[in-house]
């Protein structure tokens, strides 16, 4: 602190002792008691109690839901994870990113709310100090207070928006991702139908038939072993359904057999190991 500032700060304090101190203290006092009744009569009384802002309710449920704040956050996350039906790395990094979002979010709120406490509080200690020179009511802080709450709410309500847009965007990634992840194309569909249903008997490709499935499909290993995980599932569920679709595939076969029998070759998977 500089000593420009001391010396004002002790000046300040010098001529609030005298005022404290002066004979006609009292007398100030009274008069601006009456003025302040005669003034009063002229003005409405705001009311008192603001309603519930129905934005920061409306923020306040889309939080909840999508796993920011709550006391259950985690368990609506994992609830939310889990009606996608996948298992899958994304989810991960869906959790982690959340995660990293919903530590911003409660830091930034406990500044504000620090510095919300701060500020009220440093108003309160000022119009008590000055309650001792003129008329101020404990009502009259009170609505003082209710004002400086507007303001912060409206920080609050901002950072609020961000971090819903923030997980918004999240969201929106993660569905897009997901979407590219399942949607094959028509070809690689065949392809990897193909595979399963030429390999029923045991449609657990090795590592190396993955490789080139997904060479030849155009997509990831991982993702070809998803694909014939939920397949197999699927296929276990409702045999009957995809009974007809195995058929198909196995008259395929056979056409390309008989279509390529005089050169000796099947159907290209020669490289596959069926194990």
């Amino acid at each position: 602190m500089s000593l420009n500032t001391e010396q004002g700060m002790d000046e300040a304090q010098e001529r609030k002792h005298r005022l404290n101190m002066h004979r006609m203290k009292n007398a100030l006092f009274q008069v601006l008691c009456e003025i302040k009744e005669k003034s009063a009569l002229s003005q409405r009384n705001p009311p008192e109690d603001d309603p519930p802002d129905p934005q920061q309710l409306r923020l306040d449920r889309m939080l909840e839901s999508e796993g920011v704040i709550g006391n259950d956050a985690d368990a609506q996350l994992e609830g939310q994870l889990a009606a996608t039906g996948d298992n899958t790395a994304e989810h991960g990094d869906y959790r982690a990113k959340l995660n990293q979002i919903r530590g911003i979010y409660h830091a930034e709120l406990e500044k504000y709310n620090n510095a919300c406490q701060e500020f009220t509080q440093h108003v309160q200690n000022l119009l008590r100090e000055q309650s001792r020179t003129r008329p101020i009511s404990q009502r009259e802080i009170q609505r003082t207070i209710t004002i400086i709450s507007r303001r912060f709410n409206q920080i609050q309500l901002q950072l609020k928006q961000s971090t819903c847009e923030a997980v918004m965007i999240l969201r929106s990634r993660f569905l897009d991702a997901r979407r590219k992840r399942r949607n094959f194309s028509k070809q690689a569909t065949e392809v990897l139908n193909e595979y399963f249903y030429s390999h029923l008997s045991n449609p657990y490709p090795s590592e190396e038939a993955k490789e080139e499935l997904a060479r030849k499909c155009g997509i990831t290993v991982s993702q070809v072993s998803n694909w014939f995980g939920n397949k197999r599932i699927r296929y276990k569920k409702n045999i009957g359904k995809f009974q007809e679709e195995a058929n198909l595939y196995a008259a395929k076969n056979a056409q390309a057999v008989c279509q390529t029998g005089a050169n000796g070759s099947s159907m290209g998977y020669d490289t596959f190991d069926n194990s």
